[in-house]
């Protein structure tokens, strides 16, 4: 056992299920994440195969502890074993390469300095398309344009804001990142739940922290760092101090949820054709134990995932097995192996479960 090394390999583990090689060098050796091979299948057809995102700052470079490369810890997303995919963090660098008008980046900072909104360089083509509309596809554009304006709107008040010449909570943070977590992660939520709608991309990978993390989170009811919380030595209240802290960040979710569910598709909604996978790579941070980490599935994955369902899977168990089943339920079933899977993990009723609480 390598006490500490956890944090500093556990993000690369997430998505891939792999072991990866211990280096602090360039010859980085992981597995290919489950999202990039989602990528790989379904990306080829929207505009941008899948995007990365980040809540905090994953810049690190050569090596970090217990004898692994930086980069392990910096991303969760996998093209291939050897090659760690950029995250942005920066919410504004995001919009832009979603919905920013303009070919190239000069062209999109030359708009910028314009104030004006990106909808307004592409009028002509909106009208266009309004013309072959009927009623209810009239209203789903307007919509949709409205979120957009709205979204791009928030970015420019928090740029605005961030360089007023006040001091920062972040000082380091480019000026699109919002100071507090709460609105960072839901305008990245939001960014999600737009691109989804425009089948810009239909992969996204979201890293909500760093392994080792000092944030605090005031919204939480604790002022305790995470990474100080986590190491809560078996104490009963340390671990309830912990446990805000998680419930904090869970009760979050529900934002992504609802927005989906708000966005008429044909046949339902967006969320009923949504797999959202949401987890940790560690089980008990006190211990830096890997056993029964968390993993929950949400949104219909098109008819794949029942739902309402706690399922605990026997001892030993890889968590590669849940993934290689819910790969295969995309539709993924030539992949016959997944990180270190031994098999497959139904998440039906006919999978070992026990009651939820």
């Amino acid at each position: 056992p390598e006490i500490g090394g956890d944090h500093f390999r556990s993000s690369a583990v997430y998505l891939t299920q792999s072991h990866p090689k211990q280096t602090r060098g360039s010859d980085l050796y992981a597995g290919t994440s489950f999202d990039q091979l989602c990528a790989q299948r379904f990306g080829q057809e929207t505009s941008i195969p899948s995007m990365q995102l980040c809540i905090e700052p994953v810049d690190q470079s050569g090596g970090c502890a217990y004898g692994y490369a930086c980069a392990y810890t910096d991303s969760i997303s996998w093209a291939s074993p050897s090659e760690p995919l950029p995250m942005i963090r920066d919410p504004r660098v995001a919009f832009e390469m979603l919905f920013g008008a303009g070919g190239t980046s000069e062209e999109r900072a030359a708009r910028r300095k314009t104030n004006k909104s990106i909808l307004d360089w592409i009028t002509e083509e909106i009208a266009f398309l309004r013309k072959d509309l009927g009623p209810t596809d009239h209203a789903r554009l307007d919509r949709y344009l409205d979120n957009v304006r709205e979204l791009e709107r928030r970015i420019q008040a928090i740029e605005a804001g961030n360089m007023n010449g006040e001091s920062r909570e972040l000082p380091e943070a480019p000026a699109g990142v919002p100071d507090s977590f709460e609105e960072h992660v839901k305008l990245m939520f939001d960014l999600q739940a737009l691109a989804f709608a425009s089948d810009v991309t239909r992969v996204f990978s979201f890293k909500t922290g760093r392994d080792a993390s000092g944030r605090v989170y005031p919204e939480s009811g604790t002022d305790r760092p995470f990474h100080g919380a986590s190491h809560h030595g078996g104490r009963e209240e340390a671990i309830l101090e912990f446990f805000k802290i998680n419930k904090y960040h869970t009760s979050l979710l529900p934002y992504l949820l609802d927005n989906l569910a708000s966005i008429e598709e044909a046949d339902g909604n967006l969320l009923d054709k949504t797999m959202i996978i949401y987890g940790s790579p560690m089980a008990d941070g006190n211990l830096h134990n890997h056993r029964r980490c968390p993993l929950v599935v949400l949104g219909g994955a098109g008819g794949y995932n029942p739902g309402n369902l706690h399922l605990k899977a026997p001892d030993g168990t890889p968590m590669a097995n849940v993934m290689l089943s819910l790969l295969h339920d995309l539709g993924l079933d030539d992949v016959e192996s997944f990180g270190d899977s031994s098999g497959e993990f139904s998440l039906s009723m006919s999978a070992p479960m026990s009651s939820s609480g």
